[in-house]
């Protein structure tokens, strides 16, 4: 026999028995349920003081048999039955209401997140028998500001001969109409989250940096949400009403993926998926993610693979909703892809032969750190945060074609070039991944091998966008993250970029306070007084030592 779903406990052998019997019954394509089914659920339910719900496929076969309690019933996962856009779940839920009530916002809640077919309530009398019918559907285009759904009339227990099949066919063929043209195939549509106690001015910087992340990882940003709270909720961050509304205005807008601004530990994943029918992710699965997209070199995937795997890990306690929902696509992808319900065994295993594996890498490293510095020749790290024009800048200066886009962590494999200064001085000058504020722990572990070659330059040029309004933030985390790293006591010199698009008063006034010099990247003949810095600097190093 089938499994009965929900609270048995406490059931006679006799009432279990005429609920497994459900799942013989048959509904034909015509009849929202039959009134002989909605009969026999409703005096059950009379008799056990429980609701009752089937999930019925619009074959007519009864997939699922529910018990709850006197007030609700939980639906279970659907994953075998999947919804996309202009189609329905492909199942409806017919459930019983003890005190004859409508649908309540529960039902609506289920209805619109599972995008189910149809949801109707049968309302028991006193005497245990069916009475009103309750029922509603989707609406085919969902309008903003408005509920998705429309409630239809009641229908008597022998009226149930709605012609369900054709209404739900109709309501496709509605939704498919309705489908936005703009819409790009194989590109997720995301509602960014922000739940904070942070002031505001802040807390919409972070927001709008979580804009961009999305961006550069390929990814429609629909729309955005900021809540800020004195207290944060521990389960879901931001209420389980709010959550509620929140995926009501996702399915309107058809979003397919929820990105939280702040990060989420696995319990708050599975809270928070648990009551939507979302991927969700946080921002360091967005961050990993963009880095599985850049790696190219065999070292960049292994240290990608290893912060993933590292993040995933404590992720992986059991199968559930939000581990479910990510098998692929933003947040799920990656170089040496892992399903994520393997064990947790496997996952350790592959974890240490990927740290033997850049044990390696760093041994190879220091090898060559090793042999550049008995040449003597001295050595330029380029740094900063990500998307300043750290990439822009080297293949400027060295006439190189190093990969530079305008979005965050264009570059993630380290480059390096030679560059002759006017007084006929050689230097090494390399290119670094970008910085990011609260940059994932799992990442700085995992690229230690690229990170130490910092602790070897003579220089660290500090490249800064002077033209994006966040840039002391952004100025403050690199400064954090040499600190965490303990490079801060490396000579510095920074140089203030895209003063193109700024005006000249303004410019001087940041080289002033920033103690930096105002460059143009694209621009060769606004390097003049950087390189004459950079080559003084460079001999004052060399003298000292």
């Amino acid at each position: 026999m089938k499994q009965i779903w929900g609270q048995t406990k406490g059931l006679k052998a006799s009432q279990l028995n005429r609920l497994e019997k459900l799942y013989r019954r048959r509904v034909p394509p015509e009849f929202l349920i039959t009134p002989e089914v909605a009969k026999e659920l409703a005096e059950l339910s009379f008799e056990i003081q429980c609701q009752i719900g089937l999930i019925i496929n619009r074959a007519g076969k009864i997939e699922y048999v529910l018990v709850g309690d006197h007030q609700s019933i939980l639906i279970p996962e659907l994953s075998d039955y999947r919804s996309g856009p202009g189609r329905l779940r492909g199942v409806r839920c017919i459930h019983t209401h003890l005190d004859g009530e409508p649908l309540n916002q529960d039902d609506f809640t289920d209805l619109s997140l599972l995008r189910l077919d149809l949801m109707a309530a049968i309302g028991i009398n006193a005497q245990g028998l069916p009475q009103e019918v309750h029922w509603a559907h989707i609406l085919p285009k969902a309008v903003a500001g408005q509920t998705p759904y429309e409630i239809q009339a009641s229908l008597a227990p022998h009226q149930l001969a709605i012609q369900c099949d054709e209404i739900i066919r109709a309501l496709e063929q509605e939704m498919g109409q309705f489908r936005t043209p703009r819409h790009r195939e194989g590109v997720e549509r995301a509602l960014l989250i922000s739940v904070t106690n942070a002031p505001r001015k802040k807390a919409l910087n972070s927001l709008a940096e979580l804009d961009e992340l999305c961006i550069s990882g390929g990814i429609e940003v629909v729309d955005s949400v900021l809540q800020l709270r004195k207290e944060i909720d521990p389960r879901t961050l931001i209420g389980s009403g709010k959550l509620q509304e929140l995926a009501i205005r996702a399915l309107q807008q058809e979003v397919s993926l929820i990105v939280f601004d702040q990060d989420l530990n696995p319990s708050q994943i599975r809270s928070i998926a648990d009551q939507i029918a979302l991927k969700v992710i946080d921002r360091t699965q967005l961050i990993l993610d963009i880095f599985a997209q850049r790696a190219r070199s065999k070292e960049g995937k292994l240290q990608v693979e290893l912060a993933q795997l590292k993040y995933l890990l404590p992720r992986l306690v059991t199968k559930n909703t939000a581990m479910s929902r990510l098998t692929g696509g933003i947040g799920g992808r990656g170089p040496g892809e892992t399903k994520l319900e393997i064990n947790r065994r496997r996952v350790r295993d592959r974890i240490h032969r990927l740290e033997k594996e850049l044990e390696q890498v760093q041994k190879h490293r220091q090898t060559r750190r090793r042999q550049r510095e008995q040449k003597g020749v001295p050595i330029i790290s380029i740094i900063g945060y990500t998307n300043a024009g750290k990439s822009t800048l080297l293949n400027t200066l060295t006439h190189s074609r190093v990969l530079a886009e305008s979005r965050m962590f264009a570059t993630l494999d380290p480059s390096s070039r030679r560059l002759r200064f006017p007084r006929d001085m050689e230097v090494l000058i390399t290119d670094t991944v970008g910085f990011i504020r609260d940059l994932p722990k799992d990442l700085v572990v995992a690229f230690r091998a690229t990170l130490e070659e910092l602790e070897s330059a003579d220089l660290l040029l500090h490249v800064i966008d002077i033209s994006n309004p966040r840039h002391d933030e952004q100025i403050q985390a690199v400064e954090a993250i040499l600190e965490d790293l303990d490079l801060d006591g490396i000579p510095r010199l920074r140089a203030l970029n895209k003063k193109d698009l700024l005006p000249p008063d303004m410019i001087s006034q940041f080289a002033e306070r920033l103690e930096g010099v105002a460059i143009c990247a694209r621009d060769r003949s606004t390097l003049t007084p950087l390189i004459e810095r950079m080559a003084h600097l460079i001999e004052r190093t060399g003298s000292n030592q």
